[in-house]
């Protein structure tokens, strides 16, 4: 079987005490998980509105939907273009402008019949109009699509993609594939990239999860073969390894991760930054990663809810608040579950 950076990610600073020649470990540890909502089936991007309620995405309805803090659901639409691959395709992640209050954007990554895409559309508060492709050209497969796209610090759109099982595409920076993108909100490279392309990092194999530290440092979780998963962090420029290296490796050029997993403990998809550490959802590991972070420096991982809720695909920090919203995936092709049985989490750092 296929396995398949200054602000958080909208939420509070960390907290952190600084131990001397120490990583610095955060000053608090992830509550049980209160259940917000059911009835979903593959929630796979979430993205916050500046109301405080989230825009979720379901990855083989190709629907989106409104969810409130206090669990309300409502539909605001479907995404046109989408098709499914079989096996990781369709409607995966959302990302909300940050100018929203004024563009009324937000963004989409999706496979469509030529490959996978990132568009743009009109989300009014109710309904969602006026589809826009912004970057097409990155090839699709049944597995390794990344799919992740996240508005960073800096204001630029960042999207994660995978290498369409074709592993040299990975080390050819002509191509969009085994990559990090970083781009305007209009889908034109961002100025400082480092090739003078869309492409900002490469040698990734499938990466799925994008977030910043608050210093502004990017991290990136990534799904490995069958030897290692990767919590990355990612400089312009820089290769990563793949696929001549898994994991931590001696061959001169590449960049090495700053943790790594056997793949049978993660299989990583988002990642998200609160209170001072990286948090890791896993899907085939079936638990909630939490690695400290001081500076470029990570402490010793520490993992939650091991097997308790099946396949954990999407965490993020909720904005103004010490929690986060996790979501599983259990009515994927790889879990058990059956369509609809899959939950929005929330978890209180104490």
């Amino acid at each position: 079987m296929t396995r398949t950076g200054r602000l958080t990610d909208m939420g509070r600073p960390a907290r952190t005490h600084h131990l001397a020649g120490n990583p610095v470990h955060p000053a608090s540890e992830p509550g049980p998980p209160a259940t917000i909502s059911t009835g979903w089936t593959v929630p796979w991007g979430l993205s916050w509105l500046p109301d405080g309620s989230a825009l979720l995405t379901e990855r083989d309805a190709f629907k989106v939907s409104a969810l409130t803090r206090s669990g309300t659901k409502r539909e605001v639409g479907e995404v046109p273009n989408v098709v499914t691959t079989g096996g990781e395709g369709g409607l995966l992640s959302i990302a909300v402008s940050p100018s929203w209050k004024t563009d009324h954007h937000v963004y989409v990554m999706h496979t469509a019949d030529e490959g996978n895409r990132i568009a743009r559309m009109t989300f009014d508060g109710s309904t969602l109009s006026d589809y826009t492709v912004v970057v097409d050209g990155i090839k699709k497969n049944t597995y390794h699509n990344g799919g992740r796209i996240k508005f960073g610090p800096d204001g630029y759109l960042y999207a994660t993609t995978g290498d369409a099982q074709t592993p040299d595409l990975a080390q050819d920076r002509t191509s969009l594939n085994g990559k990090i993108l970083r781009m305007t909100p209009e889908g034109k490279p961002a100025p400082g990239n480092p090739f003078h392309s869309l492409v900002y990092s490469y040698g990734h194999r499938n990466p799925q999860g994008l977030t910043w530290d608050d210093q502004g440092r990017l991290w990136e979780g990534e799904l490995g073969d069958s030897k290692f998963d990767e919590l990355n962090l990612v400089e312009p420029g820089k290769n990563y390894g793949w696929p001549r290296c898994e994991g931590g490796c001696s061959t001169s050029g590449m960049t090495n991760p700053k943790r790594q997993w056997p793949v049978a403990e993660a299989s990583p998809s988002a990642v998200a930054y609160a209170d001072g550490a990286i948090y890791m959802a896993a899907l085939r590991g079936e638990r909630l990663w939490r690695v400290p972070v001081d500076g470029t420096s990570t402490g010793t991982p520490k993992a939650y809810y091991t097997h308790d809720y099946g396949r954990l695909r999407t965490v993020e920090s909720v904005p103004g608040t010490r929690s986060l919203w996790l979501t599983t995936t259990n009515a994927d092709n790889n879990g058990e579950g059956e369509a609809g049985s899959d939950k929005v989490f929330q978890i209180d750092l104490r």
